[in-house]
């Protein structure tokens, strides 16, 4: 006595599993962009800033000191411009009625332009000590979460020095990088490319996330791209995610594994796990009953697991009667034994009788 399983396909959506990490969505390493003493940090530690919150405190007052002086050039350049102008126009009118010579009126003609070149310069030289003063304040250009600070009230600081005085980082949304293999990735696109695989749907490109301790993330994600690129050394190519987090559960550096929609196989062929054996050699089998109700022994090529089953590629065919339970029995009688199939759940076996062990 056995019970059967009628093989039929049926529609499944095929996922994979690829191990990654976390990674913030924007990441800004804090520098000063002038030298000088840091009067006060003005955030605390660990906490949420905004874009345009002021960090760092430097002190203003040589940048002061050099606007003023900067101004004071200004305006004394700008004194002696209508002087310069109108001298350069009575030396025009002067030299149409030939009272002066050429020379004089390009003398001043000159000196006109110095002047105005010499204020342009100055100008600059205010707007250069305006923006240093300005970046006396150093402010935070994105929002997100800052770490710890390098500094302390009264360090001495350095234009773009090597050393961040802080990192802050945007956590939501953030990114998720995995990494699939190359034979993964060629095996994938030529099931789309055959037909065996499709995809459609909005649903193509969304990600599922489960986390280090098993748990799946409630929220889901988009696969944004693909790198055109191969690790030499891994044969790894990375896939990049993007995840909502707006309750800051992901971290940056966090070990996760996402669920990767590969497509859907409609005409999938799929059988009870404990139906097929394998020999000695790995080969993946089965027990078939015909028509006639005699037993066949038929190899397969099985893909992977789907659930509590597996997902034939070839061996079997639409009707086929795959024997599920009684295969212990089968294995000590002659290939062509005559069976009978009896619903799941009645008993194969007289009681007390043990079961048979066969092949790994």
């Amino acid at each position: 006595e056995v019970t059967t399983h009628t093989v039929a396909p049926q529609r499944i959506e095929l996922t994979t599993e690829l191990p990654g990490r976390a990674a913030p969505f924007l990441i800004a390493e804090i520098r000063p962009q002038v030298s000088g003493l840091v009067q006060k940090r003005l955030f605390e530690e660990g906490s949420d800033v905004k874009a345009g919150q002021v960090l760092y405190q430097i002190d203003p007052a040589p940048f002061e000191a050099t606007l003023n002086n900067a101004k004071a050039a200004l305006g004394r350049a700008e004194a002696t411009l209508p002087a310069l102008r109108l001298r350069a126009e009575r030396f025009q009118q002067a030299l149409a009625d030939k009272a002066v010579a050429q020379q004089d009126f390009d003398d001043a003609d000159a000196a006109l332009r110095q002047g105005e070149a010499e204020v342009e310069s100055l100008k600059a030289m205010v707007e250069v000590a305006r923006i240093n003063l300005g970046y006396a304040k150093v402010v935070s250009p994105i929002a997100g979460r800052i770490g710890k600070s390098s500094v302390t009230d009264g360090a001495i600081v350095t234009a773009y020095q090597p050393t961040a005085l802080a990192t802050i980082q945007q956590l939501d949304p953030v990114y998720v990088d995995v990494h699939q293999s190359t034979n993964e990735m060629m095996r994938l696109k030529r099931r789309l490319q055959e037909g065996s695989l499709t995809r459609s749907g909005t649903s193509a490109n969304k990600v599922q996330l489960i986390l280090g301790d098993g748990t799946q993330y409630a929220l889901q994600g988009t696969l944004q791209f693909s790198d055109v690129s191969v690790d030499p050394t891994t044969g790894m190519v990375t896939l990049r995610m993007v995840f909502p987090n707006p309750a800051g559960v992901l971290l940056p550096g966090m070990f996760v594994r996402a669920v990767v929609n590969e497509g859907a196989n409609d005409k999938a062929i799929l059988v009870p796990q404990q139906s097929v054996l394998r020999d000695p050699k790995g080969n993946a089998w089965t027990y078939l009953v015909d028509n006639e109700s005699k037993v066949q022994r038929r190899p397969l090529t099985v893909e992977r697991t789907f659930g509590d089953q597996w997902l034939v590629t070839s061996g079997l065919a639409p009707g086929d009667r795959v024997v599920v339970t009684g295969i212990q029995s089968l294995q000590r009688a002659q290939p062509g034994v005559v069976v009978k199939e009896v619903p799941p759940g009645a008993d194969q076996a007289p009681a007390g009788q043990p079961p048979a062990q066969g092949p790994a």
